[in-house]
């Protein structure tokens, strides 16, 4: 299974923050839509870093609450890491896993086409195993 063919069911908006915009902004906004991860987009770059839970975490501990008010480009996670739709679900899991992230842009022809979580990948491959274990119990029954 390719990720194309994982989002082609999606339908609504990939939120997205503005790197101008200030770390309370993106805040309130994952709070809002109780999501864990932003793209962040600026001039010139349609994702130019990742905004995340971890990085206001992180930048609370070693700036204190000062940060909500500095800009996104301050604390968002670069480079981006990204994912192609031809890619495998596998190899998507793969890499989220061996670079310790949790969110991948998808990327095709320069822009971006879909925001993945780990989540939904994790969700795939549970349904996958499911479906694999249902076909072999029927397999084994009608035997």
């Amino acid at each position: 299974m390719t990720i194309a063919r994982l989002v082609a069911g999606r339908s609504g908006p990939v939120w997205k923050i503005h790197a101008e915009d200030t770390v309370a902004d993106a805040v309130e906004l994952l709070a809002e839509r109780r999501i864990g991860a932003l793209p962040v987009e600026d001039v010139g770059a349609e994702v130019a870093g990742i905004f995340s839970e971890r990085d206001v975490l992180y930048s609370l501990q070693t700036n204190g609450a000062d940060i909500l008010r500095r800009k996104v480009r301050d604390v968002m996670t670069t480079p981006v890491i990204t994912a192609s739709p031809d890619q495998s679900v596998l190899e998507a899991l793969a890499l989220m896993t061996q670079r310790r992230i949790r969110h991948l842009p998808v990327m095709e022809d320069g822009r971006m086409i879909a925001f993945i979580s780990i989540g939904d990948l994790v969700k795939y491959r549970i349904e996958r195993i499911e479906a694999e274990a249902d076909a072999m119990r029927h397999y084994i029954q009608s035997a």
